[in-house]
């Protein structure tokens, strides 16, 4: 069954130039040569909400977990660290639309 991993956080202020670099130069090529889909990035203006909600696909949620665990993983994960807080992320069944 496909899943969808959501992964939110909040942008460190002082770091959001590095930050954007990151994740375009880096964070995206990665995370598809892992193989996961990257379908949607979301941005909260307004609201108690994370800041950037990013959605991926894997095939199943045991594929999401096993790349979780990867010496690879972690170091892109340690990577994102410097630039955000708040770091939170689930793994959910696909459905078509906005899911939280």
């Amino acid at each position: 069954m496909t899943v969808k991993v959501i992964m939110t956080w909040d942008i460190s202020p002082d770091r959001e130039q590095e930050y954007f670099e990151f994740v375009v130069g880096e964070f995206i090529p990665n995370v598809q040569r892992f193989g996961f889909q990257p379908i949607e990035a979301w941005a909260t203006i307004f609201g108690a909400y994370p800041q950037i909600q990013v959605g991926l696909l894997a095939d199943t949620a045991a594929m999401a977990e096993r790349i979780f665990v990867t010496d690879e993983w972690g170091k892109l994960q340690e990577q994102l660290f410097s630039f955000v807080n708040n770091y939170s992320y689930k793994i959910i069944p696909a459905r078509n639309g906005f899911q939280f």
